[in-house]
């Protein structure tokens, strides 16, 4: 391994994690403008450094674990929640020749397979918290996240079929002539919203529903345990918006400006995206979340499959 390559490896989850915590302050400041008040603005210019001050007073919070929790498994928990989503930024390619584990040909399977496993991160702090709030916060995370992630894999087989191939490499270079956008703008619908739901943002924070939870499964955390699950969620906003950068907004092209800084602009806007889209909606109700997966996302992801299959052999038969 060289050591341009070991220090790659060092540094992104680094930066990964400073990134997240910029997103706390990023966040605030979007909210304010878009709801027509003052976000923060007293400590520092502009009030960047909140998100400094916000990590000092985490880091310093007593590290509290219930007597009635499963110690081992509480602390495993977030740290699992963690893990699965740096390990996702590994096969991210943000220009042809930049990414942690090169051009891996599974990629995306690789990425799905890590979504997968963090369903493990809330149901297991959920249970282990052996708190009856909690635990209705990991059975609704764990409902949620698994139907989700059905319809997220079903809408990416029209990319995968398009491209012909299931690197992420191979998708942005099949983007050279057409952005998939424009011929899976249904997939992209479904992966959208699944991608929202995978990371539990709203309107689809229910599994955190403070109205009727406390805090969902992460009630009986404090200290850095529940800045890990915090960090964990604005850390999978980035890797959603990256996908979909990746998979349907060209990845690295663009004219004139660098590829790298074309990936962040196209990244960027998407997480904008997913902040504004918070103070815009109102949260549904459990029910309505999940008729929505089943009852009309799942079919309109297979008849996207069946209409990028048809256009296909036609093409082919041409």
């Amino acid at each position: 391994m060289t050591s341009s390559a070991l220090l790659t490896i060092i540094l992104t989850p680094l930066l990964l994690l400073a990134l997240a915590t910029l997103l706390t302050w990023v966040e605030r400041r979007l909210l304010g403008l878009w709801q027509d008040r003052h976000g923060p603005n007293r400590v520092g210019p502009g009030g960047m450094f909140q998100a400094v001050a916000d990590g000092i007073k985490i880091l310093f919070k007593q590290d509290w674990i219930p007597p009635f929790a499963d110690q081992g498994v509480f602390i495993l928990a977030p740290a699992i929640g963690m893990m699965t989503v740096l390990l996702s930024f590994a096969v991210i390619p943000i220009t042809m020749g930049t990414g942690i584990a090169g051009d891996l040909n599974v990629g995306l399977l690789f990425i799905l397979a890590m979504m997968g496993l963090g369903v493990y991160a809330v149901v297991l702090a959920g249970w282990s918290s052996n708190s009856k709030f909690a635990l209705l916060g990991g059975m609704r995370a764990a409902a949620q996240m698994i139907s989700y992630e059905v319809f997220m894999g079903l809408s990416l087989l029209g990319v995968v079929m398009m491209a012909g191939s299931f690197s992420l490499h191979d998708i942005v270079m099949a983007q050279a002539g057409l952005w998939f956008i424009i011929p899976q703008c249904l997939g992209f619908g479904v992966f959208l919203l699944a991608g929202i739901a995978e990371t539990h943002r709203l309107p689809f924070d229910l599994p955190e529903g403070e109205n009727e939870l406390g805090a969902g499964f992460h009630t009986e955390y404090s200290g850095m345990k529940f800045g890990m699950f915090f960090i964990a969620e604005y850390a999978g906003i980035v890797l959603v918006s990256s996908l979909v950068t990746t998979l349907y907004l060209g990845g690295w092209r663009g004219p004139l400006l660098p590829p790298a800084v074309w990936f962040m602009i196209k990244t960027g806007g998407m997480v904008a995206f997913f902040i504004l889209l918070r103070a815009s909606l109102p949260r549904p109700r459990y029910d309505q979340l999940m008729a929505l997966g089943w009852k009309v996302l799942l079919p309109l992801s297979l008849l996207n499959v069946m209409a990028t299959g048809t256009i296909l052999m036609l093409r082919a038969s041409l």
